[in-house]
């Protein structure tokens, strides 16, 4: 038998429950889980909304003893963590119920990691093996139940957290991050409004696309990335019409799902570029994606023309990569989305120091054009104007 084949280590572990009203099951999986005195983390803006006050009404009856912390912001910052980190100790906790979008979900998950660990969370940094440093036997359990469809953090491994000291977006990573259960309840999803519909469900688009352009042997990935995209074609404008289409809420929740787990393969410079500026202008993470994705599509263009063929036969909008670019253009415009970086009030006042801190994010790697801080700078600035002419 050969051995010249490609080698890879693939993993697709969680438990994921799914459908409208499996939310009322809450007390039953945090006990199946083991955990007897959860803390309930979520971000600032959801800490009011009665899905958080009946999760609490549900664990109560069950005899499960819960607290709330809600100190997360829109970009989650150090300070979130440690403030969780805090409350979780003080408590006795014994596992986390992580509700929310993205960033309730990351930093409940690194809660989960850090509250016992005796490091600085910047040793886990997606770094080589850096995540070997941590104590995997102090990572306490997570259930998660994500209110939005896009960042798929509820299937992932790793968490983005910003350096308030010097504007940069890590991303931490740990296997033992993952959740181990996730209810995936669309009728959580029914009061977002159009523009975070719209917005969290491009994040889920970029993920499935830039996953699928990554020069790596993953078939697997590769096939959830392209099925992904097709749900997002047809159901991301339906969910944006009407939040109430429970079909449509569940699709995108699917997608969003499949785009956490595919990007295990990793991502490119759209994300490269949307982490720093995110921790350095507070702009929304899938919107930012969402505006970057075709100017990076121009730079990757030479290495990425075939798949981007096939993704355009897939979505069944032509059959090359100018089809496939109007598709996206189309789509965008349709959901609303600036058409370049000076809708989101970015400008180029900054464009060296974003360019350096692009060429550091550890998605940089797996772009499947090879960059550097000058390359980063041109697509910056062509996103900053609008302009697709990028060689």
């Amino acid at each position: 038998m050969s051995r010249n084949t490609p080698q890879a280590v693939w993993n697709y572990p969680t438990k994921i429950y799914v459908g409208a009203g499996c939310f009322s099951s809450l007390a039953e999986y945090c006990a199946a889980l083991g955990m007897k005195r959860p803390l309930i983390v979520t971000d600032a803006g959801l800490a009011g909304h009665p899905m958080i006050a009946s999760a609490r009404r549900m664990l109560e009856a069950a005899g499960i003893d819960s607290a709330l912390f809600a100190d997360v912001q829109g970009n989650p910052v150090h300070a979130n963590l440690l403030a969780g980190n805090k409350v979780f100790l003080a408590g006795q906790h014994d596992g986390v119920v992580a509700i929310g979008g993205g960033s309730g979900l990351d930093i409940a998950k690194l809660i989960a990691v850090m509250a016992r660990q005796t490091i600085p969370v910047w040793d886990l940094e997606d770094i080589g093996d850096w995540w070997t440093r941590a104590d995997a036997s102090a990572i306490a359990p997570v259930l998660a139940v994500p209110t939005t469809a896009g960042t798929g953090s509820e299937v992932g491994r790793c968490a983005v957290i910003t350096n308030e000291e010097t504007e940069e977006k890590k991303i931490i990573f740990h296997p033992s991050m993952m959740p181990e259960l996730v209810i995936a309840d669309p009728e959580l999803m029914a009061g977002l409004p159009p523009h975070l519909t719209a917005a969290t469900g491009m994040d889920a688009l970029t993920h499935c696309f830039e996953t699928f352009c990554v020069d790596a042997f993953h078939p697997m990935a590769d096939g959830i990335a392209l099925e992904g995209l097709r749900l997002i074609k047809a159901f991301l404008p339906k969910a944006v019409a009407d939040g109430q289409d429970m079909e449509a809420r569940t699709m995108m929740m699917a997608a969003a799902l499949m785009g956490g787990v595919s990007f295990q393969k990793g991502l490119g410079a759209v994300h490269s570029l949307a982490h720093p500026l995110g921790a350095m202008y507070g702009v929304h993470h899938g919107l930012t994606n969402a505006v970057l994705l075709p100017y990076v599509m121009m730079f990757n263009r030479p290495t990425i023309e075939e798949k981007a063929e096939r993704v355009a036969r897939t979505l069944g909008v032509g059959s090359t990569f100018d089809d496939l670019l109007q598709w996206v253009l189309d789509f965008r415009r349709k959901l609303g989305v600036p058409h370049s970086l000076s809708g989101l009030g970015i400008g180029l006042d900054r464009a060296d120091a974003v360019a350096v801190k692009a060429q550091a994010d550890p998605s940089t790697s797996a772009n499947p054009r090879k960059t550097t801080p000058e390359d980063m700078k041109k697509i910056f600035a062509a996103a900053v104007a609008g302009n697709l002419a990028i060689a």
